[in-house]
């Protein structure tokens, strides 16, 4: 496969390894991006990079929340200057009502009624009359005795570039005023799982072999190399447990308090954490790369 610079550009910026290493990686890798960031982390070049840092589309992420039941929606646009506008900010806001009280998924959402229309219709309407593409991409229901919204960079009120909710149990207002406390922490941490119990099973077997090659990669070449079952017991373990307790939300160090974490400070509290859903407007799209140069050549070229 041919490596290109636009993917050496990619793998710099989400890892921050250097010129070289980069396209060691993506050669010995044979241009797979999620195995040449497991080269570099292997060979000690780079750390774990999230998908996140490959982010492109814009939009807003709505969010609505009545009687333990919350909703966050969002809603793609062509660019920044749309998610600032008046009606497009109005559509998002109608989609998360709808979807609050209407669905689970974005297809019965998008075949719901609106003012009279299907949601579908009324974002098609939108986009003839803003003038630009719009895509309901999707949404997350969360349920619970009490739920707690919170977003990030708003837009407006109830909007913006990243949405959270939290589900818990306990008393209501209890959960409400640390609730969103642990909003705000999912929004700067953006865990990939509850607990360990929760996250998916391909993601801690990805992290192990990694980690299992590092260490022994290191000890290799270490002037003094540990006993291999030095390695089994202890060393790798000791870094799972770390992964984990970086990934997990319950494991995390609470940001308000980082002598705690965050299964503590709800405990302590006098609450639990039951469940979550962060939405980030444009996660896990590719960038794509325009070489104008070369655009500009192939349109003189006729």
């Amino acid at each position: 496969m041919t490596i290109t610079a636009a993917m050496v550009k990619e793998l710099r910026e989400s890892t921050g390894a250097g010129m070289m290493d980069v396209k060691k990686a993506l050669t010995e890798s044979n241009g797979d991006m999620d195995a040449a960031v497991d080269w570099l982390r292997t060979k000690g070049l780079a750390k774990a990079a999230k998908k996140a840092d490959r982010v492109a589309a814009e939009g807003l992420v709505g969010v609505a929340v009545t009687d333990g039941r919350g909703v966050a929606v969002e809603i793609n646009s062509e660019t920044d200057f749309v998610a600032k506008n008046a009606d497009f900010q109005a559509l998002v806001r109608d989609v998360a009502n709808v979807a609050l009280t209407t669905g689970d998924s974005v297809e019965v959402v998008k075949a719901a009624h609106l003012n009279g229309k299907t949601v579908d219709e009324v974002i098609q309407e939108s986009i003839a009359r803003i003038g630009e593409n719009m895509t309901f991409r999707r949404m997350h229901l969360l349920e619970g005795s009490t739920v707690v919204s919170y977003v990030h960079n708003a837009a407006a009120d109830g909007m913006g570039k990243i949405g959270v909710l939290v589900a818990l149990n306990g008393p209501a207002d209890k959960a409400q005023a640390i609730g969103k406390q642990f909003a705000m922490h999912i929004a700067a941490t953006a865990p990939l799982s509850l607990s360990e119990a929760t996250m998916d099973p391909a993601l801690i077997e990805r992290e192990l072999t990694v980690q299992t090659a590092k260490a022994l990669e290191e000890n290799a070449t270490s002037a003094k190399p540990k006993p291999e079952q030095v390695i089994t017991n202890n060393i790798i373990p000791g870094r799972m447990k770390k992964y984990l307790a970086e990934n997990t939300l319950l494991g995390q160090a609470f940001v308000i308090n980082p002598d705690l974490t965050v299964e503590q400070a709800a405990k302590d509290a006098g609450v639990e954490i039951t469940g979550y859903a962060r939405v980030a407007v444009g996660e896990g799209i590719e960038k794509k790369e325009e070489d104008f140069a070369a655009e500009v050549a192939k349109m003189v070229q006729g």
